[in-house]
């Protein structure tokens, strides 16, 4: 829970006049911690609000994979997000037309992540289920137009160009050697007792191959919005700064993040490759660390994996299918026309097969 939020302030737009309607929607800007919020029309729902926000958010509304009595976790995701980014200022628009429930959902995300909310009830009084609400928080209303803006924009804020950024070839396929572990066959596992790993030494395995900058910003431009799962998000981050298989980064929990350091721990009791250590998070990867570590402590249910869990790899795989992300592929005539993961475990697996039979001892007459 954050420090106490300012109030929320609550726009009376009496004529429904456009302008109002524009300027929210023009304060909208992710990179700069802004987000207008459009509800969709036609449905009441919680989740549905929350599936609005993720898209608002910039990413696909559904959360991939199995979830605890059926219920998708979009809200705690959404918070997750908005946290990490940070997002400090949620305008949303049509406010008359939401539920009670809907606003107490509000007023419960702006108190776990201290963000400014803007309510903008487009009639000249509040309805009664939005004035019930409210009577929970502290609120104040205006209609003057000039301090309605102030309130969609704030002060100013720096835009990072990591993340706004227009798309560079998005449909092309980015063929990175980091992701040849990701299917692999190694197990490792997680640790039982308090772990603090040492800095990883790579004496089994050369260390990831430095990205450039222009691949890390496509990079992180795809994972910022081909999934709103913050785990399966950060654990590709991941993949791509440690070369960790998915059974190693299956070992992480939240704890294992330490965001003032900025690294990872992941876990190897049986030293299958490089035992347990410790990694140093980049700077384009640590938004998706936050998210991951927020959205563990928000959903406890989901388990204590930080990263991915078993039941996760085809989703994993998925997610990276869908951001083009793949490792190096066989030649042109050798491919099956999906992306091969094991491609590289199969080879060295056939290469140490003829081996041994190019040794084998021949039975004796």
């Amino acid at each position: 829970m954050t420090a106490t939020p300012p109030p929320v302030a609550v726009v009376t737009d009496r004529h429904d006049d456009v302008l109002h309607t524009h300027t929210a929607l023009a304060a909208h800007h992710v990179p700069s911690g802004r987000i207008t919020l459009h509800p969709g029309p036609g449905t009441t729902s919680e989740t549905g609000l929350a599936h609005d926000l993720l898209a608002a958010l910039g990413k696909p509304p559904l959360l991939p994979g199995g979830f605890p009595a059926g219920r998708q976790p979009a809200w705690e995701a959404a918070t997750a997000w908005i946290t990490a980014l940070p997002v400090t200022r949620l305008t949303v628009l049509r406010a008359h037309r939401l539920t009670a429930r809907r606003t107490m959902r509000l007023l419960q995300l702006r108190t776990v992540t201290g963000v400014h909310l803007t309510l903008v009830c487009h009639r000249p009084h509040l309805p009664a289920a939005l004035h019930q609400a409210l009577q929970t928080a502290d609120y104040c209303v205006t209609a003057d137009f000039q301090a309605a803006r102030r309130h969609y924009y704030g002060t100013p804020a720096a835009v990072s160009p990591l993340v706004d950024e227009p798309a560079r070839s998005a449909n092309r396929w980015l063929t990175l050697p980091v992701l040849d572990r990701l299917v692999s066959y190694d197990s490792p596992v997680p640790c039982t007792a308090p772990c603090t790993p040492p800095a990883i030494a790579f004496r089994h395995r050369p260390p990831p191959a430095p990205l450039t900058e222009q691949t890390v910003r496509e990079i992180a431009r795809r994972l910022a919005t081909v999934t709103a799962h913050p785990r399966l998000a950060a654990a590709l981050a991941a993949a791509l700064f440690t070369g960790a298989s998915f059974q190693q980064l299956a070992t992480a929990r939240p704890g294992d993040y330490d965001d003032a350091a900025a690294t990872l721990a992941l876990h190897d009791r049986a030293r299958y490759t490089d035992g347990c250590a410790t990694h140093r998070v980049p700077p384009w990867a640590r938004v998706f660390l936050r998210a991951a570590v927020c959205f563990a402590r928000l959903a406890p249910g989901q388990d204590q994996h930080l990263l991915a869990g078993s039941h996760d790899r085809t989703h994993l795989l998925r997610v990276a299918e869908t951001a083009r992300l793949r490792p190096p592929q066989p030649s042109a005539g050798q491919r099956t026309g999906r992306i091969q993961w094991d491609w590289r475990e199969r080879k060295e697996a056939q290469c140490y097969d003829a081996m041994l039979t190019r040794h084998q001892i021949p039975p004796s007459s």
